[in-house]
């Protein structure tokens, strides 16, 4: 299942467990407020605070667990093309324009397009702000930089649990923060690959299969003369 997301706005996806989601700045230089909840359960819901606590990071990195408010795994980062995602900062919303920008009043911000895609009215969302660039100095001090996703990086991640994710493309066009616009961005909802089930019942199973199509030709099952070749497609005995 594939979701454009225009800019400025928000969509709600449902995910199963086991299945990817691959998120992809389709022109690059775009943050995406990345928040989800368990299915059936918004008081239970993704956590910044309590990932970084349980990492032991600001960061995420490919193989890293993203947890609940619960302490509980509720995604898992499989790929990567960027390296650079923000754990820090809530989402917009019109008082921080107006802290900022002066300019708050009907400005589209991630907190409204969240709450509207979920049905909801949290007082607060921190997302997982993926491809938002947050620079922390020595000193202790952060800066919001440029992002460094180009057009159609992606970030690839496993619901560990059934998930209604509430996705936002970010809507500052004032800074940085999107490299100065904003423009959409696409998710795709995948079930990832099974493994083979090698245990006695499968095998019969298997068995059952090859005695139905004795006399069919089976090319996945045949051998290549050579590696650029088309298989050689053989008969079962």
């Amino acid at each position: 299942m594939e979701y454009w997301i225009p800019a400025c706005s928000g969509k709600r996806i449902e995910v199963r467990n086991g299945q990817k989601i691959t998120v992809v700045d389709v022109d690059g230089g775009q943050v995406v407020d990345f928040f989800a909840e368990v299915t059936g359960e918004a008081r239970e819901f993704l956590s910044t605070g309590v990932t970084i606590d349980c990492n032991e990071s600001l960061r995420l990195s490919v193989g890293d667990t993203i947890y609940t408010n619960l302490y509980r795994p509720i995604l898992k980062v499989l790929q990567d093309d960027v390296g650079e995602h923000d754990l820090l900062h809530p989402c917009c919303r019109p008082e921080m324009y107006d802290f900022f920008y002066h300019n708050g009043d009907g400005h589209p911000n991630c907190l409204d397009n969240i709450n509207g895609a979920l049905g909801e009215k949290r007082a607060i969302i921190t997302p997982v702000n993926l491809f938002m660039h947050t620079r922390i100095h020595p000193d202790g001090r952060i800066s919001v930089e440029a992002p460094l996703s180009r057009a159609g990086d992606k970030i690839v991640l496993e619901a560990l649990m059934d998930v209604t994710l509430g996705v936002a493309v970010c809507s500052v066009s004032e800074s940085q923060c999107n490299s100065g616009k904003c423009s959409p961005v696409k998710v795709m909802v995948e079930l990832v690959g099974r493994r083979m089930d090698f245990s006695s019942d499968a095998n019969a199973n298997f068995e059952g299969l090859l005695e139905v199509n004795r006399g069919i030709c089976m090319p996945q099952m045949a051998e290549r003369t050579s590696p650029d070749a088309p298989p050689n497609c053989a008969v079962l005995p």
